[in-house]
């Protein structure tokens, strides 16, 4: 399929749970290869469901999911889907079930069928690179906040995604971690998809901007990304951020 096909969309979708109203109402949605986007809305409107309809944890009730331009059916469309497209939770806590961090970093290659030596081999290649190297040997559930989302990242990358979605990334990490959470994606040479609040994080990481209320996505204005004005809960007046 051309790169001229998204990489990602969604021709309206919709998704409610049994019983529900829509949780989703005729979504329309495209995520380009190397495209960052950035998403915003109020709690409860939907965000966190459609990045996991996006990675297949849901299926549409109504409309289609188009990968690389071909509609995601059956179990080999959602296979070949999960292998390109990754997920790292709001709670690094969902994401990390193994003993040791190695062990995490390489259940995901393990898993799309790289043999134990070689999917070793990827997981301290990306430790390496994400300066996490420390961190390999040490017991997964007793890291700290910020690491456990540091590592939660590199479980994903590990897998060598085409495009990557992070729900509410940036909640709960110290200043650095943030920095340096950053500077990663902003070396990353592969799409992605933001859920955040934090304006700031997203004007630092983002392109474009995507506005989600009462169950659609709007394209946003990506000055809002550039220019915005908010107090600081240490006090002080309110000011511009301009880039």
């Amino acid at each position: 399929m051309p790169l001229t096909s998204p990489l990602i969309q969604l021709e309206q979708v919709s998704f409610s749970y049994p019983g529900s109203r829509h949780i989703l109402h005729q979504v329309n949605l495209s995520i380009d290869h190397h495209q960052r986007l950035g998403l915003i809305g109020p709690n409860g409107s939907g965000k966190t469901t459609l990045l996991h309809l996006i990675v297949g944890l849901h299926r549409p009730t109504g409309g289609r999911l188009l990968f690389k331009g071909s509609e995601v059916k059956g179990k080999e469309g959602l296979k070949e889907l999960r292998s390109s497209i990754g997920l790292v939770f709001q709670d690094a806590d969902d994401q990390l079930f193994s003993p040791t961090v190695i062990e995490d970093v390489a259940f995901g290659p393990l898993n799309l069928g790289k043999g134990p030596e070689e999917a070793l081999e990827v997981a301290n290649k990306t430790l390496e690179d994400l300066g996490l190297t420390h961190l390999a040997d040490r017991v997964t559930h007793r890291l700290s906040g910020g690491e456990k989302k540091l590592v939660s990242l590199a479980t994903v990358l590990s897998m060598q995604p085409e495009a990557m979605l992070l729900d509410e990334p940036t909640n709960n990490l110290d200043q650095e971690i943030r920095a340096r959470l950053i500077e990663v994606l902003n070396r990353l040479d592969i799409a992605y998809m933001i859920i955040s609040h934090d304006w700031d994080f997203l004007r630092a990481t983002c392109k474009s901007l995507y506005i989600m209320d009462q169950g659609q996505v709007q394209q946003g204005d990506t000055a809002h990304l550039h220019l915005h004005r908010h107090a600081h809960t240490c006090g002080g007046q309110p000011h511009n951020h301009q880039m």
